[in-house]
């Protein structure tokens, strides 16, 4: 419409009035929820089309639903690996405890049981379930028997790194059974030897069985604590992988809801004990640390704090120490636990040993290797007073009989007679003491026996021929006696030649006639 005016103004032209703050903000919210649901959507779709819709559900499930039946190559290797974990633990060595990681037999059962939660399959669960008890019970079971019958029944440091569980296990377990749980979905199967290897459900349970044959019930609680958390997390990660990759569950809706909220306190009830744990671990990791802090504090920075030892377990926490410092201070000892109760907020029991050295950072340090040097020789002299209680023993002698020298490490014991002992007698309980004693020269002078015949098969020195001359080299040596032997005179050649050989006074007395060879002491009549 023309204005009649004639001013040319369109009335179609009339401006509009802009829309009002709120309804600005409106319009602008809906299109940045639009934008966001369809990148919600496009992710949504992605995910299950390119990275669900790849999965073939149902070879995985009959996958991991085979390693779950009670099968005997199960119970084999369960208690293969509870064998090899628990002589690693008595053993303290790593490598072999690494082995019984690999075998990873339990790793099966606690992944199907995982699954088994996400698609409610009860006759899996009860399968797993099952599998898993009877796995845990023997692997126990067979470490306590291995342990009861040990000569070593001392905790190790392999041992006792696993009686303390904290947070980080789990989330070591937590992440471990992600990757798992990941492999095994996308069927890349190599990856559970590295989640084997992390999680370490065997060592664990191989303590629980040391701590069940020791009665040693903080042992057992703090391993069984540590197999419960990486079993636990390792199947509930499983299910959650699961659930997320789309596997499809018999629960309703709401069974589902509360099956979800059954796994966050599972995890809740996990954690609680386990940041507990950290917390005391992180505790006293801080109280070494102020404790050194304060000692170092009321003396001189000439002074070298020795020894330190703290008892966490003890009402109150008792802390024994050494102190090498130029000035001995009478009141340190009394400052000091007052100054610790209040930092550690808990009653302290300090022991101070002081010892007064030179005025100089080296005289601390020379009277610290003094001490470490006094140290190590009290407990050379102690273990040279075992064996010579334990010759003394096998022997039949006093111990004021034994000729030992500590600066060359050398034993020697002449034996009384035993009743039915025989020269390879003697000999054996020498090489049995030698054996525990390896940086010693261990040599029991025996009776002066019948040496042994030498066996000949076809011409030639028999084994026992060959066990019978070791013997008699021995005994010569020990008895510092020439050898005489009589025989056919190429079975006494063979025979001399080797005592000679191996440096033994040896005289030949050939005879023609057939008969065994005989090795008699030279002065025997």
């Amino acid at each position: 419409m023309i204005d009649p005016l004639g001013t040319g103004f369109n009335l179609n032209d009339t401006p509009q009035p802009k829309p009002t703050t709120p309804e600005l903000k409106a319009t602008e919210s809906t299109g940045t929820s639009s934008n966001f649901s369809r990148v919600v959507f496009s992710w949504r779709r992605w995910w299950l089309q390119d990275v669900v819709g790849t999965v073939d559900q149902a070879a995985v499930i009959e996958k991991r639903r085979e390693e779950c039946g009670l099968t005997e190559r199960y119970l084999f290797m369960t208690a293969m690996s509870g064998g090899i974990a628990i002589l690693g633990l008595l053993l303290s060595s790593p490598a072999v405890v690494i082995g019984a990681m690999l075998l990873s037999p339990l790793m099966g059962p606690i992944m199907g049981l995982g699954f088994a939660l996400a698609i409610w399959d009860y006759n899996w669960i009860k399968q797993s379930a099952r599998s898993l008890a009877w796995g845990t019970v023997m692997a126990i079971f067979l470490c306590a028997l291995v342990v009861f019958f040990s000569p070593i029944q001392t905790i190790t440091p392999e041992i006792a790194a696993r009686t303390k569980p904290n947070l980080f296990d789990l989330g070591v377990a937590l992440f471990s059974a992600l990757a798992g749980a990941y492999a095994m979905i996308r069927g890349r199967e190599g990856t559970i030897v590295g989640v084997a290897i992390a999680t370490a459900l065997m060592p664990p349970l191989a303590v629980v069985g040391f701590g069940l044959a020791t009665m040693n019930w903080t042992v057992f609680t703090g391993a069984l604590l540590l197999y419960v958390t990486n079993l636990l997390t390792i199947a509930l990660t499983a299910w959650g992988m699961a659930r997320l990759y789309g596997f499809r569950t018999a629960l309703s809706g709401r069974q589902t809801l509360f099956q979800n909220f059954a796994v966050i306190a599972v995890f809740v009830a996990l954690a609680i004990p386990l940041f507990l744990s950290l917390q005391s671990i992180a505790f006293e990791t801080n109280a070494q640390r102020v404790v050194r802090a304060e000692i170092q504090e009321k003396f001189d920075r000439n002074s070298l704090i020795g020894a330190l030892d703290i008892d966490f377990e003890s009402e109150p926490i008792v802390i024994t120490t050494t102190v090498l410092t130029p000035n001995l201070r009478e009141d340190a000892e009394a400052e000091i636990e007052r100054a610790l109760s209040t930092r550690l907020r808990q009653p302290v029991e300090l022991t101070l040993i002081q010892n007064q050295v030179g005025t100089s950072a080296s005289a601390a340090e020379q009277a610290q290797l003094s001490a470490a040097r006094a140290r190590e020789e009290a407990a050379a002299l102690e273990r040279a007073e075992a064996l010579a209680r334990r010759l003394s023993l096998v022997a039949g002698v006093p111990e004021e009989e034994l000729t030992i020298d500590r600066q060359r490490r050398r034993a020697i014991v002449r034996a009384r007679p035993l009743d039915g002992a025989t020269l390879a007698t003697y000999r054996e309980l020498e090489l049995r003491i030698a054996a525990t004693e390896p940086d010693w020269t261990i040599e029991i002078i025996p009776q002066r026996l019948p040496l042994p015949e030498v066996t000949f098969a076809d011409g030639e020195i028999d084994q026992a021929g060959v066990a019978a001359v070791q013997l008699i080299i021995w005994a010569s040596r020990r008895l510092d006696m020439p050898v005489s032997i009589t025989g056919r005179p190429d079975e006494v050649d063979a025979v001399q030649q080797l005592l000679t050989d191996a440096g033994i006074s040896a005289s030949a007395n050939p005879q023609r006639r057939a008969g065994t060879l005989r090795a008699e002491w030279a002065d025997v009549e």
